[in-house]
């Protein structure tokens, strides 16, 4: 027993001192692996800002003549990327930039997340989310898409310089150096390649390799930190008076401090920011919240003429001609008659909640009219509940009481719709696509094929033109559009004149 001792003591010692240099040598090993990992693998697979720039070297090409952009990441439903296309229209004509026009994105297909709650994408995120949503829906829409300036008629402010924009596959073909038709018309065999570099290119505008010197500047302030505003007589940095409460940091773990910050004097006062040819915004959504605004508070301008003009401007920007043509026609040729309109949003966020305080500011109008309008009284319905589904609400009575009402629908398969969508694609794009296509007639058939979804655009027109009122979903910024729209009269025979 005791010959056996020195034996197991001597064992110990060896394995202690093996136990003890392991970790030496794994660190060796992967210090190794690293060093012959970083020295034979393609510097391109590290990107930064420098080696990004150095792909995409047009930044200091004539293609882009000197000329100095702003980019937006729009988000979410098509109300909330109007109020953001506003929100650019505004923050470019103050840093004197041309806005470069994004295509409508598919309903929510963008998210951004809730402001008041602190919990939203970065920048960066939703920057990248944006460009890969618009390549998709340009690649699954065979290159015939509608961009908010198809949909929404800014010629005014572009003929009175009040504004400058450029077309989104416009700006990739000069910035990035690629041609999106590619995306429709190429064969399978380049397709890959052509991925590839709008992944980069992508990732370059979207911030995610940095900033790259005279080329972008990726804005990485949101609404968690910064409040936007011009020309307000505060010192610039002040705190916002609307802060995270304690519990609220407590429980998300947050240290946010809102701060107000001069959009001038932040990005023109800087040269390096100034001088760089994209300066890329993430979300530019913003709205009222406890007395404050969640991102960006620019109301007026007194100091800037040219800026307090195009406040006002802004404030209405109307559908393009071919989208208020058919919600005339529908309200004069189908309807005929003197009628209500009631939207109600019932299936989306938190509306679908608040169906008994939807549907009774509707009863209480249409009980209201019962005593005073010829029956039966017309109501123009548009909802986001499908007609299936209307059995066993207030929309199901309704329908059923035929004595008392007539309800209108507008459908996807109405005339007036296809007509509104095919007047958005103009004779552009058959000219721009002849040189893929055979002939005409192809090109003609494959805009029918992907004509944009305009029927809310026409809903909104016809229920503007309601005479006998408007009962619109509370919080809802498509009712806020409706009554923007009923403001400045858009139905009168003055504007029906015009069309």
């Amino acid at each position: 027993m005791e010959a056996a001792s020195p034996r197991r003591s001597k064992w110990k010692k060896k394995s202690t001192l093996r136990r003890s240099q392991l970790p030496s040598v794994l660190l060796l090993f992967c210090f190794l692996l690293v060093f012959l990992s970083y020295k034979y693998t393609p510097v391109s697979l590290f990107p930064s800002a420098k080696t990004a720039a150095l792909r995409f070297p047009r930044c200091d090409s004539t293609a882009l003549a000197g000329e100095r952009f702003l980019s937006y990441a729009p988000h979410s439903g098509f109300s909330n990327q109007l109020s953001e296309f506003k929100n650019a229209i505004l923050m470019a004509a103050i840093l004197n930039r041309t806005l470069v026009v994004p295509p409508v994105l598919d309903h929510h297909a963008v998210a951004l997340g809730s402001c008041p709650k602190f919990r939203v994408t970065s920048p960066n995120e939703i920057r990248m989310a944006v460009w890969n949503h618009s390549i998709e829906l340009i690649r699954f829409r065979r290159c015939i898409y509608a961009s908010m300036a198809d949909v929404i008629d800014i010629s005014e402010l572009v003929s009175s310089a009040l504004v400058r924009t450029i077309d989104f596959e416009t700006f990739v073909a000069r910035w990035c150096g690629i041609d999106l038709n590619l995306l429709c018309f190429s064969g399978l065999e380049n397709k890959s390649s052509l991925h590839d570099q709008l992944r980069q290119c992508g990732s370059l505008l979207s911030g995610l390799y940095g900033n790259a010197d005279r080329c972008l500047y990726a804005v990485q302030d949101d609404c968690r930190s910064t409040v936007w505003t011009y020309q307000q007589d505060v010192e610039d940095g002040t705190m916002d008076s609307f802060q995270p409460d304690e519990q609220l940091m407590k429980k998300k773990n947050i240290s946010y401090v809102r701060r107000r910050k001069d959009v001038y004097k932040t990005f023109r006062h800087r040269s390096d920011i100034d001088s760089a040819t994209v300066l890329a915004f993430g979300s530019l959504f913003t709205a009222p919240y406890k007395g404050s605004e969640s991102y960006i508070d620019i109301h007026e301008a007194p100091k800037d003429l040219r800026i307090q003009s195009l406040i006002k401007k802004i404030e209405y920007l109307p559908f393009a001609t071919g989208i208020v043509k058919a919600g005339k026609d529908f309200a004069q040729k189908a309807i005929k008659e003197q009628f209500m309109c009631a939207q109600l949003r019932l299936l989306d966020g938190q509306f679908k909640n608040h169906w008994k305080s939807t549907f009774l500011a509707l009863k209480e109008k249409v009980e209201m009219l019962k005593k005073d309008v010829p029956l039966p009284i017309n109501i123009f319905i548009m909802t986001d509940l499908p007609e299936r589904n209307w059995s066993g609400s207030y929309l199901g009575d309704l329908a059923k009481d035929n004595h008392f009402f007539k309800l209108h629908v507008l459908r996807e398969n109405n005339d007036v719709i296809r007509r509104a969508a095919r007047s958005l694609l103009d004779a552009g794009h058959s000219e721009k696509f002849l040189s893929y296509l055979q002939s005409r007639e192809m090109v003609q058939n494959m805009i029918l094929e992907v004509l944009p979804d305009v029927l809310l655009y026409v809903q909104e027109v016809t229920c503007s033109c309601a005479s006998l009122g408007f009962v619109g979903t509370s919080g809802s910024t498509i009712a806020e559009n409706i009554e923007i729209m009923r403001k400045h009269d858009i139905c009168s025979s003055n504007n029906q004149s015009n069309l």
